[in-house]
Formats: structure tokens, sequence, C-alpha cells
């Protein structure tokens, strides 16, 4: 099993930034691919950004190029989610998500992912 634990969420000014990070432990050698999805009220679970296991390859949702930034630290079993420009529209429980899947693919509707963490608060507020 691996376990994801997530944090850095919090409650932001229209404009300002938050980091996120997620920790992985665990049987880390499953993984090849870790990223974020975010879940609104009201809206279906959203694709943010991917990145392989040793960060060479990464992967975003179209509308947030630009705003997000997804990396990891070298020998380290964390990856980070860097989050400018934030908008009241970017308020969602953000999810840490591992799998096999290659980053390129984690923005199609029906691929599954093995392993989630709890998931961490963004508010932004306007």
């Amino acid at each position: 099993q691996v376990q994801l634990v997530e944090s850095g969420g919090g409650l932001v000014q229209d404009g300002g930034s938050l980091r996120l990070s997620c920790a992985a432990s665990g049987r880390t050698f499953e993984i090849y691919t870790m990223g974020w999805f975010r879940l609104a009220p009201g809206k279906e679970r959203e694709f943010v950004a991917a990145i392989n296991w040793s960060g060479t390859i990464t992967h975003y949702a179209e509308s947030l190029k630009g705003r997000f930034t997804i990396s990891r630290e070298n020998g380290q079993n964390r990856v980070y989610l860097q989050m400018n420009s934030l908008k009241p529209d970017d308020t969602a429980v953000y999810y840490c998500a591992a799998s096999i899947v290659p980053p390129a693919n984690w923005g199609a509707q029906d691929v599954k992912h093995d392993f989630w963490g709890q998931g961490t608060q963004v508010t932004v507020s306007s």
C-alpha cells in the first residue's frame, strides 16, 4: 500500500498564492506518477496536474497552465503544487493521487488511480 498525506491548504485572498505538498510513504516503488485533482461543491472532479517519479515529465490541465506548477524534490517522496494568482473559482478540496498511469493520461475521464490522499481544503476569498 501507498499512503499519501496532503498539507498546505488554507484560506487565501483573490490573487494570492499557496503551495500544497503531498508526502508519499509505504510501497512507493509502485508509483510511476503523482498528481493532483480537485473537487469543488456542485462540480465534477477535475484534473489539475501530474508529474512522473523522476520529475522529468509534467502534465497540466490546459485551463491551469501558467498559474499552477507541479514539482517534486529529488530524493524525497514528496510532490508540490505551487498555485499562483488564485481565484475564487479555484476553491475546492485538492486531492493528491498516485498510480502507474503516465502523466499525459491523467486528464482522461476513465482513468483510475490506485492511491489517494484525504484531501486538503483551499478557499479563495473574493
